[in-house]
């Protein structure tokens, strides 16, 4: 259940406002000119640095924007001790905007007890192509860790008639973007 409260929204303040920092977490931060990138990796640095447990804690209890900052200030600051708790948050995939980032915190800890809870959260969600959530971003993590640990955990859902390609070829959401494309262009 997400918290709304008083605590939750000064911590906020602190950590997800300045700058609009939860907006540029993901994609957004690898776009940024230097002048803009070295200002905000400083302070994202730092914050991460200042942010106590429990106050990481708290935010993994707020909206997306709150959960968002917390996964990226605990992957910076190497909590992997919030391992769990980012695994369990990916699995409920409760708030939107947010999956993407547990994938990242996960995916930047590195070792194979993340990849087996960005393995469980695909094998839960590939079976689901209604439900077009995170799994682009956690196959990229799962890939990435079998790349650093050279082993093969994505390899059952990337063969062919593997979840990975089955959920591609079932996932709706492209297909009717594609479908809105083509209408378009033949109006």
């Amino acid at each position: 259940m997400i918290r709304y409260d008083p605590e939750i929204q000064a911590l906020y303040r602190r950590y997800c406002l300045p700058a609009r920092r939860y907006l540029k977490l993901g994609g957004a931060v690898l776009r940024m000119s230097p002048e803009e990138y070295e200002p905000f990796v400083h302070a994202l640095s730092s914050d991460a640095r200042a942010v106590t447990d429990a106050e990481l804690t708290i935010l993994f209890e707020g909206s997306w924007r709150e959960r968002r900052t917390a996964a990226w200030l605990a992957a910076v600051s190497r909590r992997d001790h919030f391992r769990g708790r980012l695994g369990a948050l990916l699995l409920e995939s409760e708030v939107c905007c947010a999956g993407g980032a547990y994938c990242v915190a996960l995916a930047s800890f590195g070792t194979a007890r993340d990849a087996d809870l960005l393995a469980a959260y695909l094998d839960r969600y590939l079976h689901r192509p209604d439900l077009a959530y995170d799994q682009p971003t956690a196959m990229g993590a799962l890939a990435y860790i079998d790349s650093v640990l050279h082993s093969d955990r994505a390899s059952h859902l990337l063969q062919e008639g593997g979840l990975w390609r089955q959920w591609f070829q079932d996932a709706p959401r492209i297909r009717l973007a594609c479908a809105v494309i083509d209408e378009c262009a033949d109006t």
